[in-house]
C-alpha cells in the first residue's frame, strides 16, 4: 500500500514458540482495532495463530517461550542464523518463565512426576539469552499488546521507543490504584519493570513480578520492608521466584 507515491517497507516476520501456553501470541491476534494497521506493517510468513503460511525468510522473529529440549536448542541456533533481529518476548523466553520452576527438581523426579511411564525428553529450562544472543527483550505474562505494538514502531519505521526504567508502582499511583500493601498483600511493583500498565494489582491482585526486575531495584529495602509488614521469607522468595526474572537476587 502506498503512501504519498511511497511504497513502505514491511519486513518480513516470524512469530514461533517454545516451551509456552502461546498467550503472548494470542495477545498479538487479539485487539481487532488496531490488528488490521499492525499486520499491515509487516509481512507475515511464519505466525500460524494468524496465517498458514509457513516460510522461512523471515529478517525479524519473535520468539514466545523457554528451551526445555535439545530439539529447541538446535532450532534456536538456526533461527538465530536466519534472523537479522530476534526479539524475546513473553516471561518465558525472557526469564524461563513458570516453567523454571522445574529446575529446582532434578529431570528424572520432574519427568516421573508429570509423564509417568512414558518419560520424554526434558532438559534444564532456560530464556533465550542463555542459548543464543538477543536483540530485544519485551518481558510480561502476557506481554502487553500496545508495547509490542509500539516497538514494532520503532524495529519497522524507526520510531523513537524506550522501555520505562520505574516500577509498577508510578502506573498504579497513575492509575489511582489503591497500594495493595496498604489492603495487606505481598506486591512485587517496588521492583519490578514498569510498562505494563499495572492491570493485575487494579484488578485486586498483587504484583508477581512477570516484566522482571526495574532499572534500578532496591531489593535490600523491598525485602526489609515486606518482612516488617509481615511478610515470611518463604512467601516472599516464593513470589519473586515464580517467573524467573529474579534469579539470583531471591532470598
Amino acid at each position: 500500500m502506498r503512501y504519498l507515491g511511497i511504497e513502505p517497507k514491511r519486513p518480513k516476520i516470524a512469530v514461533v514458540d517454545f516451551t509456552c501456553c502461546e498467550g503472548c501470541e494470542l495477545q498479538l491476534a487479539n485487539k481487532e482495532e488496531t490488528l488490521g494497521p499492525f499486520l499491515g506493517a509487516l509481512q507475515v510468513v511464519n505466525f500460524r495463530e494468524v496465517s498458514s503460511e509457513k516460510r522461512e525468510d523471515y529478517e525479524i522473529a519473535l520468539i514466545e517461550g523457554a528451551v526445555s529440549r535439545a530439539d529447541e536448542t538446535d532450532r534456536l541456533r538456526r533461527i538465530r542464523k536466519q534472523a537479522k533481529v530476534v526479539v524475546a518476548f513473553g516471561s518465558c523466553a525472557c526469564y524461563g518463565g513458570v516453567h523454571r520452576m522445574k529446575n529446582a527438581y532434578s529431570l528424572a523426579a520432574a519427568n516421573r512426576e508429570v509423564y509417568g511411564d512414558k518419560p520424554k525428553d526434558t532438559d534444564l529450562v532456560r530464556p533465550v539469552k542463555e542459548i543464543i544472543p538477543v536483540d530485544l527483550e519485551i518481558p510480561g505474562c502476557p506481554v502487553n499488546k500496545e508495547e509490542v505494538e509500539r516497538i514494532v514502531q520503532h524495529l519497522v519505521m524507526e520510531v523513537p521507543y524506550n522501555f520505562p526504567v520505574y516500577p509498577v508502582c508510578v502506573e498504579c499511583k497513575q492509575r489511582f490504584t489503591v497500594c495493595r500493601y496498604d489492603l495487606g498483600e505481598l506486591c512485587l511493583g517496588p521492583i519490578t519493570r514498569a510498562g505494563c500498565g499495572a492491570p493485575c494489582p487494579a484488578g485486586g491482585l498483587g504484583c508477581w513480578g512477570c516484566r522482571g526486575p526495574d532499572a534500578d531495584p532496591n531489593y535490600e529495602e523491598f525485602i526489609a520492608s515486606a518482612k516488617k509488614r509481615g511478610f515470611g521469607e518463604r512467601e516472599i522468595k516464593e513470589r519473586m521466584s515464580f517467573f524467573g526474572g529474579f534469579e539470583g537476587v531471591v532470598p
